[in-house]
């Protein structure tokens, strides 16, 4: 019997409310550029087409979710969202207790205040920006442990996500395991290009800080994402449910911070999520300080309920078969016209390798900053370098720290775009790529203390 021709594939919703787009011409988006100091995060959204600097917070919510924003309990302790969530959170997460913050910060913050000593160290798969900041403004120095293929854009290893065992092995032997209060487990990987872990490399992690009394905190963030990832790469996962994975991964470590503006499809909203209560007992104290009452973190009644409603929806196969299909079609799109992209395509970005991109230049003249800018001039189509701006200084002697990838990320907003934006995100790529031998790189002329990429400005060279 002959097989039928794949049929046509369309995203598993349907349109109900749209925002106006507003395309500008060059000469705007050149004086706009300049008045950012060439840094897209400090563009207004007025100024941008389509907006792929982030997924955090620039999701589309359901019909369901905007539902329950109605049902928000705006009492100032004890909200029944709160509760709602709890519960919510313990059925698909795992975890026994629940600590609501703001964003994913804030739960980093509480978790480094709370377990981390002057003079520890923390290892983890690949450094986050905000993560690593917190664990040194507590004293810690972040390690890196990730397999040395996640720095490789090429490499086609599945789970690039994954934590070197001897790496972190010859860590705990040459520091004691009483100077790492926990690993710090990503999954998936953003500054990797958005790869995943595998659920046996998550079981050989615990099985290894389990015999030297060392915590887990996983960042959840992106986990359904990774999930995914799981149950399509990884032997035995295939019959598998996204939240059976899911609680699965949760299961092999100790708590969890979360920013809720990813995975969870809200605007706002995230939480600590742990199961040891002398640790809870203190991440609910502190809370109190930085965020609000350990009942609402920071949050109205109504984020709470858009967030527990948020992962119901997030871990259905369907939602997120859609969300990482229309990432790996814009990624093919672009190997197929011969744009040098990491490889394999991740979950929530499609991360274009300015090294290869832009060989002319110096890591020094900033070419994921210069691309991501040159995309923006081209088409308004606003990106995120995510290369050496990114990756700071050294503190103790002040240098700049030079990361292997230098890329510029893509990044899908879950339910916001359709198949015709990707189509023109992919052209205007391709138009930068054509005259990519003419490009000039960019000089730093303004540069904060903390998260320099937020707010760094910089000049053509």
């Amino acid at each position: 019997m002959e097989k039928l021709a794949r049929r046509a594939w369309a995203e598993p919703f349907k349109i109900k409310v749209v925002e106006p787009l507003h395309m500008t011409t060059p000469e705007h988006r050149e004086k706009a550029l300049r008045e950012a100091g060439h840094n897209t995060f400090l563009l207004r959204s007025k100024d941008v087409y389509i907006d792929l600097l982030t997924d955090s917070g620039t999701n589309a919510m359901s019909d369901n979710q905007w539902a329950g924003m109605m049902l928000g309990d705006e009492a100032y302790a004890g909200s029944e969202n709160y509760y709602h969530l709890e519960e919510t959170v313990r059925k698909y997460y795992g975890y026994e207790y629940l600590v609501p913050t703001h964003q994913g910060r804030g739960a980093e913050n509480l978790i480094s205040q709370i377990l981390i000593k002057p003079g520890d160290f923390v290892p983890g798969n690949m450094y986050f920006t905000t993560t690593r900041l917190h664990q040194e403004l507590a004293g810690g120095t972040f390690v890196d442990v990730i397999i040395d293929e996640a720095h490789d854009s090429e490499s086609l290893f599945p789970f690039k996500g994954n934590i070197d065992l001897e790496k972190l092995a010859a860590l705990i032997a040459r520091v004691g395991s009483q100077k790492i209060p926990y690993v710090t487990v990503a999954a998936t990987v953003n500054m990797a290009g958005g790869q995943p872990i595998s659920l046996q490399n998550l079981r050989d992690v615990r099985e290894l800080t389990l015999h030297h009394g060392i915590k887990v905190v996983l960042d959840a963030t992106r986990a359904i994402e990774n999930a995914y990832f799981i149950r399509e790469r990884e032997s035995g996962q295939s019959e598998k449910s996204i939240a059976e994975i899911l609680l699965e991964i949760c299961s092999y470590s100790d708590a969890c911070t979360m920013s809720g503006k990813k995975d969870l499809l809200v605007n706002i909203g995230g939480f600590l999520a742990l199961n040891d209560w002398d640790t809870f007992e203190k991440a609910r104290n502190l809370v109190v300080v930085y965020e609000g009452l350990h009942t609402y973190g920071g949050l109205a009644g109504r984020d709470l309920e858009a967030m527990a409603r948020g992962i119901v929806e997030a871990v259905q196969l369907d939602h997120i078969r859609a969300r990482i299909g229309q990432v790996e079609y814009v990624g093919e799109r672009l190997l197929s016209i011969g744009v040098p992209i990491v490889l394999p395509i991740g979950g929530h970005a499609v991360f274009l390798d300015a090294k290869r991109f832009l060989p002319h230049l110096k890591q020094l003249e900033f070419p994921a900053q210069t691309l991501a800018a040159e995309l923006y001039l081209e088409s308004g189509v606003r990106a995120m370098e995510r290369g050496i701006v990114s990756a700071g200084r050294n503190q103790e002697t002040g240098e700049h720290m030079f990361p292997k990838l230098e890329l510029v990320r893509l990044t899908f907003p879950r339910r916001v775009y359709t198949q015709a934006h990707c189509d023109v995100v992919t052209e205007a790529v391709e138009a930068v790529h054509d005259r990519r031998h003419s490009i000039r790189g960019l000089k730093m002329v303004y540069e904060p203390k903390y998260l320099r990429f937020f707010q760094s400005r910089f000049e053509p060279v």
